[in-house]
Order: C-alpha cells, then structure tokens, then sequence
C-alpha cells in the first residue's frame, strides 16, 4: 500500500469516528472543491476548506460516514466511494434514504499533504469525471 492511500485512509478512519477536527493532512494552501450538489464552490487554504465543512456539517445532524472503497488513481491521486449518514438538522430526514448517500471524494496528494480534495455529491459523476464506467 502506498503512501497516499495509507494518509487519505487514516483521514477517514478519523471521520469515521466523527472526529472533523484534524487539518494536518492538508496543505495550507488546499484547493477544496464541491463539485456538484445543492451548492458547489471551491475555496482555498485551510480555514476556507473548514468554512466550508462547518456550512454542510451544520445542517447535519450525526453526520457519519463510511469509506467503502479506495482506488489509487495513480501516483497522486485516490478516489474514495463513501456511504453518508446522519439526519437533515431541519426536516429530520435520514440522509441514508436520499440517493446521494453515497458520494465521492479524489484526493490529490502530493509531499504527504491532501493539496486538493474535490466531494462529489452524485459519486456517478466523480466516476465520469475519472472516466471509469460504473
């Protein structure tokens, strides 16, 4: 297992556990991209990249997710096929019945720091973007 996959993996294994907390894997100056969903952006740097966490965690209610697949892309790059869970803070709605409770994420890794992370909400579409079919 590489070196890439061994970072991307332990940031999960955090997430997992529902700990947002850590950024020592990013790069200061990260590129942090939504690519599609009720809202898309991109921000840079670190404290942007937690704005933008805390703006979608903050309408979640017990938010978890599970990785449920990794793929090394190639020497920079590993794409994550993620289930999401947790309940929408004002409808109360599971987020698990929802069709994008399952999304992606591509993490560019680069000197042992995550340098762009791009979310998919529709993981269909991380799938074209990376020219896989499903």
């Amino acid at each position: 297992m590489s070196a890439n996959l061994d970072l991307v993996r332990s940031i999960y294994a955090d997430w997992e556990r529902g700990d947002w907390s850590s950024t020592e894997w990013a790069d200061p100056r990260i590129e942090f991209v939504l690519a599609d969903g009720p809202e898309p952006s991109r921000s840079t740097g670190i404290a942007e990249m937690a704005a933008a966490w805390r703006d979608r965690l903050n309408v979640i209610d017990d938010a978890r997710v599970v990785a449920e697949e990794f793929r090394e892309l190639d020497d920079g790059r590993v794409l994550v096929l993620v289930g999401n869970a947790g309940r929408a803070s004002l409808s109360g709605f599971e987020i698990g019945q929802l069709g994008s409770a399952r999304v992606a994420a591509v993490f560019r890794v680069d000197g042992a720091r995550v340098t762009r992370l791009v979310l998919y909400w529709e993981w269909r579409r991380a799938l074209a973007d990376l020219g896989f079919e499903e």
